[in-house]
Formats: structure tokens, sequence, C-alpha cells
């Protein structure tokens, strides 16, 4: 597939990469690690690189309305889920630079609680690559509004991971592809090594 990125207008999002949302994975450390080595070569292709985190405040959890299906979710996951939580913070694996866009979300979207739109949009980003977990989260309700937002979106599949593989694999295979491109991180590796050859 011909990705044909311009980096300059291209972030790469980096959703939901925290202790409290990676519990469901064996060993962590192979996803965390290639979203690391991308992002690297993101920013040296000269793209930007942003990080979204899931947490909560007391006036986050105040904020919920009786009967919420995550509201209740959270609340009773505290204080694992609290906004100063390790558990919360984004993992150390990472590798987070001076620079980067990082944002704190209180909802599933990775939009709909941020300023994350307004920023991309002062840079002049108009592609986003997204990495997340969970698939069935933060990846499809953020492929969905970015799309509504007018954004190129493109979903690494092997870069997001789901509790249930069966799901995710629906997800890449037939829903994605309704409203984004998908790319192997192998891939967009290749197309941004590309692109710093020609420069």
């Amino acid at each position: 597939m011909a990705l044909n990125l311009d980096p300059s207008k291209t972030a790469l999002l980096v959703m939901d990469y925290q202790p409290v949302t990676l519990g469901f994975l064996d060993d962590p450390t192979p996803l965390v690690s290639s979203a690391a080595v991308t992002a690297d070569a993101v920013r040296e292709s000269g793209g930007r690189v942003g990080y979204v985190r899931v947490a909560f405040n007391d006036a986050d959890y105040a904020g919920f309305p009786e009967g919420h299906i995550m509201g209740d979710r959270v609340k009773e996951s505290r204080p694992n889920m609290d906004a100063d939580s390790p558990t919360t913070a984004l993992h150390e694996g990472l590798g987070v630079r001076d620079g980067d866009i990082v944002v704190r979300k209180s909802r599933v979207s990775a939009f709909s609680t941020t300023d994350l739109h307004e920023q991309l949009t002062n840079l002049g980003i108009t592609t986003l690559v997204l990495a997340g977990v969970h698939t069935s989260g933060v990846v499809l309700t953020t492929v969905r509004e970015a799309h509504d937002l007018d954004y190129r979106v493109i979903v690494l599949s092997d870069g997001c991971a789901d509790p249930d593989n069966a799901v995710h694999d629906f997800l890449v295979e037939k829903i994605f592809p309704k409203q984004a491109d998908l790319a192997t991180t192998g891939e967009l590796l290749s197309v941004l090594l590309a692109e710093a050859g020609a420069r």
C-alpha cells in the first residue's frame, strides 16, 4: 500500500499506553518498544508525536451522571484510575520528549474532553497515524471522530491491541477500512525512511 505521507503534516498518536490499560497483555514491552521506535522515526522525519492518556480527578468522577456505564466502571477502579496514580501515567518505555503533545482525557475518544484537535490544527496536521489500546475503545472511537474532523486516518494494525483478539481482528479487517487506511509499523517505517532519503 502506498501511504504517500507528508511527514510535516503528519502526527503519530499513541493512545492509552498506560499500566492500567496494558494489564491484559502478558508482556507489553514489545508493543511499547515498537511505539517508541515509531515515534523516533516520525520525529526524525519532521512529523509530530502525541500521547493520550485516560485518567480522572475528583471533578471528572463527579461529572459522570448516575448509571453511566463508563463512569461506574472507572469509579469502581479507584484509585487505579486517578490522574495522579502511577497506573495511569504514560508507560515509561515510550520515551516521551519535550515538545511532544500530551493530553489527558476523561472519556473514550482522544478528542472529546481534550484540546487535541486545536493543537493539531495549529500545527498544520492533516494526517493522523493511530496506535492504541484498546482497539475496541480509544482506537475505534478516535478513528470515527478523526474521520468526522476531516483528518486522513491511518491505523497501525500491530500498534493496537485488545483483550478480545476476535474483536481486534474484526475491527481492523471490517470496520476501520471504511474510514481509515491500515498499515503495519514496518510499512510506516519504510515510508518514513524513503521520505528521509529523498530529502
